[in-house]
């Protein structure tokens, strides 16, 4: 499958590595507003070509699919425009920034019979399935705890006064979408949707959130979820059980996971993998789709129906802690 990528950033480094380790991926073009940019990320990476007009991008018959790695808030129409000139889409998280506007593109995705992705580690890592057999030990599970806090690369450009688009409201970002996500998935994927939910944030003087809690609330279990830009955590995450706990040093790469028992000595059940290895899982994904639709068709089904669920509270969340986009 023949793909192009928007966007030049570190990420979309990430991605190309890790598509390149998926035979039938074959990188033809890079889209940028900046000539010289997308020249330098293609020369390094031996794409062909060099888009600076999305609508040339659209319009070119040989790019199958496209990888959006754009801001949050260039999510929906760069999307619908390549779903209208009938390309696969895999748009890095958060896909959109409304359910409503995913629910919208999904239906145009499957009407035009291409395939409309999230770019997601979590959904589509081998060690989603190890994290939940470990939970089996685990006994009555009455807590847990998910932690993503990083101290972001851009804050001390932030507070030299600068105003980066991650720390910029008008771009739809801010903390609970660019690392809380991380936390929703597996909080939706292991235990289901919440009976209630709590949420509070702090906020930069951009507007932007640096910094939240939520908490799930379950018959019988409470799930905490922290996320911060602005300080880096080392406690990682932990599922807790009256039979064990499950801890967990990277939650949004399931990384370093190991089953402890009161007494006992911990065990490994994960060991660590970089992260254009688990990426590569995402674009193996994404090509297995759109390839074989019958086969992955209900993969799909749920990786989709997991998105939508995961923007929808992620909505109710951003309403409960206040957080605006400009």
């Amino acid at each position: 499958m023949k793909y192009a990528v928007i966007g030049t950033s570190w990420i979309t480094e990430e991605f190309i590595l890790g598509a390149q380790l998926v035979e039938g991926m074959e990188l033809l073009g890079v889209y940028s507003r900046s000539y010289s940019k997308g020249k330098a990320l293609a020369e390094k990476f031996g794409a062909p070509r060099v888009f600076v007009d999305l609508r040339d991008l659209a319009r070119n018959a040989d790019v199958e699919a496209v990888y959006v790695a754009s801001p949050n808030s260039l999510h929906y129409e760069q999307s619908k425009l390549l779903l209208q000139a009938s390309k696969h889409v895999l748009c890095e998280k958060p896909i959109t920034v409304e359910p409503e506007q995913l629910a919208e593109l999904q239906t145009l995705a499957a009407q035009n019979g291409k395939v409309y992705m999230e770019a997601i580690m979590y959904m589509f890592n081998p060690v989603r399935p190890k994290l939940k057999a470990s939970m089996q030990a685990l006994g009555n599970i009455t807590s847990a705890h998910f932690d993503f806090s990083q101290l972001s690369s851009k804050y001390p450009a932030y507070k030299r006064g600068e105003n980066p688009n991650i720390f910029n409201p008008a771009f739809a970002t801010g903390c609970l979408m660019d690392l809380g996500i991380y936390c929703i998935y597996p909080a939706l994927d292991l235990f289901g949707m919440p009976k209630s939910i709590w949420s509070t944030a702090s906020f930069l003087e951009s507007g932007a959130d640096g910094n939240g809690t939520t908490v799930f609330k379950y018959d019988n279990m409470l799930l905490t979820m922290t996320w911060s830009k602005l300080a880096q955590g080392f406690c990682g995450s932990e599922i807790i059980g009256d039979g064990g706990t499950v801890t967990i040093d990277s939650i949004s790469q399931l990384n370093g996971i190991r089953f402890c028992r009161k007494g006992g000595e911990p065990v490994e059940v994960v060991g660590e993998t970089e992260k254009h290895i688990i990426m590569s899982h995402e674009a193996q994904a994404f090509l297995d789709f759109a390839t074989m639709p019958e086969e992955t068709a209900e993969q799909y089904k749920e990786a989709s129906q997991m998105a939508l669920r995961v923007s929808t509270v992620m909505k109710e969340i951003r309403k409960l802690s206040g957080i605006k986009f400009n």
